[in-house]
C-alpha cells in the first residue's frame, strides 16, 4: 500500500501537527508506522529520529519547550519504494529539484535558492535541500537530481529585511 506524506506548511506533515507534545507526536508517528529510535525520549526531547523500516525512510521531530516545532523529512533510501512526499500536489523527492522549484514559483510561492543546495520557501516556512550523504540519483555532472530533505517548521527563518 502506498504511503503519502503531505507537507502542510505551518501545520505539519501528514497527521503530525506543529505544536503537539512529544507524546502526541510520537503517537501520530507510530500511527504512520514510524518508530522512535530512542524509546526513552523523555518529556521534552530536543530532537527525535523516527524510522519506518518497511519504507526505509525517516524523519526527525524537533521540539522547543516540549512542543513540536520542526519536522525534518528525509528521502527514502530505496528508489522503487512506494512513498511519496508531496507539497502543493507535487512529489518533492521524485520531481527533479529545478523543475520542482519552477513549478512552485509558477503556483505563486516565493523561492529563495542558494548555491549550497539549500532552497527556502520562506512564506511557507519550508526548506528543501539536496545535499545529503546518502547515495541518491545524480546527473552527468555529479549533482543530485532530486531533493532529499524537506523541513516544515513553525519558526520564521526569513532574514530581517531593511527598509
Amino acid at each position: 500500500m502506498p504511503m503519502i506524506l503531505e507537507l502542510l506548511p505551518e501545520v505539519g506533515v501528514a497527521t503530525l501537527r506543529l505544536g503537539m507534545s512529544a507524546d502526541e507526536a510520537v503517537g501520530a508517528a507510530r500511527e504512520l508506522g514510524f518508530a522512535p529510535c530512542d524509546p526513552d525520549y523523555g518529556d521534552e526531547p530536543g530532537q527525535l529520529l523516527c524510522e519506518h523500516g518497511e519504507y526505509q525512510t525517516e524523519f526527525t521531530l524537533g521540539f522547543t519547550k516540549g512542543a513540536l516545532t520542526d519536522i525534518h523529512v528525509y528521502r527514502f533510501r530505496v528508489e522503487d519504494v512506494d512513498v511519496s512526499v508531496v507539497l502543493d500536489g507535487l512529489d518533492v523527492f521524485r520531481t527533479p529539484s529545478e523543475e520542482l522549484l519552477e513549478r512552485l514559483e509558477e503556483r505563486g510561492h516565493t523561492v529563495e535558492q542558494n548555491d549550497d543546495g539549500v532552497d527556502t520557501l520562506p512564506d511557507l516556512k519550508v526548506i528543501l535541500s539536496n545535499e545529503s550523504t546518502f547515495e541518491h540519483p545524480m546527473d552527468e555532472e555529479g549533482d543530485p537530481i532530486y531533493f532529499d530533505y524537506a523541513l516544515v517548521t513553525s519558526v520564521d527563518f526569513r532574514a530581517p529585511r531593511g527598509d
